[in-house]
């Protein structure tokens, strides 16, 4: 009774754990995935067109005929379609497709020896190919099966030259085994180019990278992809981690994204955790501080700050009430994001310490005092780059010794306002300003992109557009041919005194 009692209260543990909340979720829609077809159509008749077929000889009697040099002279492939299956599939079937070939025809009878080309085409090839898509053990979507059925309908050959006749008696056993040899070729050929070429451009996919000398992102798949017969969704992880601690987890408590549309090309969500996991990992970082000094104190804040202090830096002695300013602006805890329908904030909280800074001696603090800053957000998708544009929407300093001190310290709100609007909000922006990549393989961007807030999260809605096509970008990665040992001899021409070698 008891272990049931305990198994019943470790059920929504569990099922949490099994069931993660993603940082970034990306929703692939059918309109999005005839743009990929029409570049995978491509990719596809590339593929068939450097089928490579075996040569094809026999013996019939007194005849004996080589055919070799197989080539595809033309690819028509006029029905083709891509869908969605449900649970994690991809269909593709092409329908009443032709192919030609061209190919050289070697025929030996008694001391009769003819060699010429042959033009042949397959008709009514139909082929059916199931993509499985699943996560790999690094969090990568990877095409992990294919199951590929191929058939040619009918074939035929046009024979000329001087045993023309005796070619269309051998037509049948010639058209029999060409036609078998070629729809044995093109499952292997696209079983090679999904499982191997295809996978190779998911690898470009950013799963865990640097953004910069301080944090980085793990875009890690959280579970296999979840495919219905409109969309294809990629929960990821979507946090990031700062690089002295790579292997320490934020948890996620943050509300999971939902999308709902299915009108555009794609959408990406990111839920607040995305954001505050961003932050805390360039606050554990130790990089949320400014400081500036001398100079680079704006000239009538530094008047304003010595009449204000005027009492404290009196009582110093001379040599220390000249010395030079220095302010340090420092976050004292994690910025928070919270994401509305209204909008995108950021709030944050700091403190400011005031200090003149003789040289050659300690430095002598006149002021530390705590602030209170929400700064709105603009985020945008620019190419692949996901930004964040920030603006000062409110303001408050108050002393962390007396409500009398943070009554003195209202004269400053305005002008340290002011010195945060021109001077530190530039800086930081000027920091985000170069954005992190979503996670889309190279050579496909986004498109006429629209923001909408949600309670917790936001979607970017975008059309999709193949800046490079799979065979550059499987050209770009494809690894170099290694030389072999020995080099292969090549294959003797068939002798006419030996018909046995045919």
């Amino acid at each position: 009774m008891a272990a049931s009692s305990l198994l019943l209260l470790l059920l929504p543990w569990l099922a949490t754990a099994l069931h993660s909340p993603p940082g970034c979720k990306i929703r692939v829609t059918s309109k999005g995935l005839d743009l990929v077809k029409q570049e995978g159509l491509r990719f596809v008749e590339q593929e068939l067109e450097n089928i490579t077929v075996s040569d094809l000889h026999g013996k019939e009697g007194q005849f004996h005929y080589n055919i070799s040099q197989v080539k595809v002279s033309d690819l028509q492939l006029p029905f083709s379609d891509l869908h969605f299956q449900p649970q994690q599939h991809l269909v593709f079937n092409i329908d009443n497709a032709s192919i030609s070939l061209h190919f050289r025809r070697q025929l030996l009878y008694w001391f009769f020896y003819d060699i010429g080309s042959i033009n042949a085409s397959a008709d009514g090839v139909h082929i059916h190919t199931m993509l499985q898509l699943s996560k790999d053990e690094s969090g990568r979507l990877k095409i992990s099966n294919i199951t590929c059925n191929a058939s040619i309908s009918r074939m035929h050959a046009g024979f000329s030259g001087t045993l023309r006749k005796i070619y269309e008696f051998l037509s049948a056993f010639i058209i029999t085994g060409m036609r078998y040899l070629l729809s044995q070729q093109i499952c292997p050929a696209l079983n090679h180019a999904s499982l191997v070429l295809l996978n190779s451009v998911l690898d470009t996919v950013p799963v865990r990278n640097y953004v910069d000398d301080h944090i980085g992102i793990d875009y890690s798949l959280l579970r296999d992809p979840a495919v219905s017969m409109d969309t294809l969704d990629l929960d990821f992880k979507g946090m990031f981690f700062y690089r002295g601690k790579e292997n320490q987890e934020l948890e996620n408590h943050a509300v999971e994204p939902v999308i709902k549309e299915t009108e555009r090309m794609v959408y990406v969500a990111f839920s607040e955790y995305f954001f505050d996991s961003a932050m805390h990992s360039y606050f554990q970082a130790g990089v949320l501080a400014i400081e500036l000094e001398g100079e680079k104190v704006p000239k009538d804040l530094e008047v304003l700050l010595r009449a204000t202090f005027f009492g404290t830096i009196f009582m110093l002695s001379p040599a220390v009430a000249d010395a030079p300013l220095r302010l340090v602006l420092q976050v004292s805890a994690p910025p928070r994001c919270v994401i509305k329908p209204s909008g995108t904030s950021v709030s944050v909280s700091a403190f400011l310490n005031i200090s003149l800074v003789p040289p050659g001696q300690p430095a002598v603090q006149l002021s530390s005092m705590a602030m209170e800053t929400k700064l709105s957000a603009k985020v945008f998708l620019q190419g692949k780059a996901l930004r964040v544009q920030l603006d000062l929407r409110r303001f408050r300093i108050y002393s962390k010794q007396s409500a009398l001190e943070s009554l003195a310290l209202f004269s400053l709100q305005a002008p340290l306002k002011t010195l945060l609007q021109l001077t530190i909000m530039p800086i930081i922006n000027e920091r985000t300003k170069k954005g992190v990549q979503i996670p889309l393989p190279e050579g496909m961007d986004f498109t006429k992109e629209v923001v909408t807030n949600h309670a917790g999260f936001l979607t970017v809605g975008a059309d999709l557009h193949f800046s490079k096509g799979l065979r550059e970008v499987i050209e770009k990665y494809r690894p170099a041919p290694t030389a072999p040992a020995h080099p292969t001899p090549q294959p003797e021409e068939p002798s006419v005194d030996s018909p046995q070698q045919l």
